[in-house]
Formats: structure tokens, C-alpha cells, sequence
């Protein structure tokens, strides 16, 4: 199931995410338990689930052994691709790979920097941009490899892009965005938002250039996460408001309440976007309730 096909039909694209363990999978089960609980929780929720490709450069379980893994449970999957890790070489093979692998929704990055992860020793690639590497995939859609030469059975999958509204200038994003849609970005999925005034001044300009966006959320749990992203997330930025809300309320109170507070801000934005992609960072029961209480079920 191509997650372009439900764009297509006007339906509101709910998306989850978890993050491959760190290790491989048993080979007498399909996943990791903490995976799978996790995958189980958003499925019947959520349309797909998006796995993560060494997120922030911590090395973990590939990202395309997980997916073919939900896939195999009947959880449709969201493969994520870094250029981070790979040459163009690798990252043409990759693509093959999945679609021969069964998977239909692939979202296409640039990835986090060496730097933040747990290999500071390893030398980055970064032969291709997030641009490029759509352009590449592109090409392999209409048969041929980035040099040019044909290939057989071209793959067949819908390809997103990411997009941080919170990004100043603005004017620099949009032309990004713009980039990222001229070389073959379908619908884009957004970077954690937290505030309204920001995004809607984001989703006013975002809306003229004709591809679904999914806005991202990233669950609140504390105020010291908040506190943290604040110092140490490039484009992120969680209002004072929000840190107070969530810490107004005890610890073990802090689930229901991000879940409120989430579904609340999801509820405002809904009529802006046509989707949401949701980032529960291990809290997926969560989940649920977000979208209750947003009004949001999936057909």
C-alpha cells in the first residue's frame, strides 16, 4: 500500500515511527519483542509505520531488515534512507533491494551527522544530498541508474521528503521543500512542531506547492526533554508553555497529560495538513489517545 494512493483519496495519512533495536533479530522470531510491542500498539492506529535508519547516528539494526520484518506482520512500513552511511552505489542497490523486499513507501534523507552518535571515529559519506538522492531515485522509477544506464524492472515506490517548519529564514525551507518536490518528493513529513503561530505561518506558504505534508509530532514527556531539545536540537523549538504544562502534573500523570496536550495541538492543526506523522519516542500507547482525542480514526 502506497501511502501517495490514500494522499490520492483525500484520507488523513496517520503515521507512526519506532527505532530498530540495538542487535539483530532472533531468527526464531520475526522482531525484536520491544519492536514488535511497540509496531502491535500503532498497527490499527496508524497507516503505516516509519523505521528509522540509525537515527541521530547511533548504530542499530538496519532499517530495511526491520521493515521487510513488519511487513511480514502485516504492519506496512515507512523505510527510511540516510545518505549519511552510503554512496550512490549502495544507496541505488538499497532502493532495489526494498522493493524487491516488498516495500512500497521509502522517505528519503540527508541523515544526522556523524558527530551526534555513538561512532565519532566513523568517516561520513554524504556522497548525495536529500535532493539528489531523490533525483536518483527518481531516475531509477523511470529506468535507468544515476549514470544513465537502463535497469530492469524499475521499482515502483512512493517516495516522501522531510520539511522543518521551524527553520529561519523560512524563504530558505520553502525553496528546499521546493527543490526536494522538482526532484521527485511526493508528500513531505515535517520535523517536531510545537507551535501554532509558527506552523500555520509555515503550512500558509507550504499549502501553494501542491504535495500532502504530514505534520510531525514528537511526544512532550517532561520538562527537562523539552529543556533538552531547546539546547540540543538544531531546528527545534519547544515553547516555555509547553515545558510548564507537562510539569504540572506529577510523574506518573505525565503520560495522560502529554497525550492531551498532543492531541489538543493535533486537533488545531488538523484542518491544515493532510496527515500527521507521530514520533511517541517509546511511548506508543500513547497513541491512541492523541488521535482520540484529536478526532482522527483511520479508515
Amino acid at each position: 500500500m502506497k501511502l501517495t494512493e490514500l494522499f490520492d483519496k483525500g484520507e488523513f495519512v496517520v503515521t507512526g515511527e519506532i527505532g530498530p533495536i540495538k542487535g539483530a533479530i532472533n531468527r526464531d522470531k520475526s522482531i525484536h519483542p520491544t519492536c514488535a510491542k511497540e509496531a502491535r500498539t500503532l498497527h490499527g492506529h496508524v497507516h503505516a509505520v516509519n523505521v528509522t535508519d540509525n537515527q541521530s547516528a547511533v548504530m542499530r539494526l538496519g532499517s530495511l531488515a526491520a521493515s521487510v520484518a513488519l511487513k511480514q506482520q502485516g504492519i506496512e512500513p515507512v523505510y527510511q534512507l540516510t545518505c549519511r552511511d552510503r554512496n550512490r552505489i549502495a544507496l541505488q542497490s538499497d532502493l532495489l533491494t526494498a522493493y524487491s523486499l516488498g516495500i512500497d513507501n521509502v522517505l528519503l534523507l540527508t541523515g544526522d551527522h556523524i558527530q551526534l552518535g555513538d561512532h565519532k571515529e566513523a568517516k561520513p559519506v554524504f556522497d548525495l544530498d536529500s535532493v539528489q538522492l531523490l533525483s536518483m531515485a527518481m531516475g531509477l522509477r523511470n529506468g535507468h541508474d544515476i549514470t544513465g544506464h537502463p535497469i530492469e524492472n524499475p521499482p515502483d515506490m512512493a517516495y516522501g521528503a522531510v520539511v522543518n517548519p521551524n527553520f529561519e529564514p523560512l524563504e530558505l525551507q520553502l525553496l528546499k521543500m521546493r527543490k526536494k518536490i522538482d526532484a521527485g518528493a511526493e508528500f513531505f513529513q515535517t520535523q517536531a512542531v510545537y507551535d501554532l503561530e509558527v506552523f500555520e505561518t509555515f503550512m500558509n506558504e507550504a499549502v501553494k506547492l501542491g504535495v500532502p505534508v504530514q505534520v510531525g509530532l514528537v511526544v512532550l514527556k517532561s520538562p527537562q526533554m523539552g529543556r533538552f531539545m531547546n539546547a540540543n536540537v538544531s531546528g527545534i523549538t519547544v515553547p516555555s508553555s509547553w515545558i510548564e504544562e507537562i510539569g504540572s502534573v506529577d510523574k506518573d500523570d505525565r503520560k495522560k497529560k502529554a497525550a492531551e496536550m498532543m492531541g489538543n495541538f493535533l486537533r488545531q492543526v488538523k484542518p491544515m495538513v493532510q496527515g500527521v506523522h507521530l514520533m511517541p519516542l517509546g511511548w506508543a500507547d500513547v497513541v491512541p489517545s492523541i488521535l482520540e482525542t484529536a478526532e482522527i480514526s483511520i479508515q
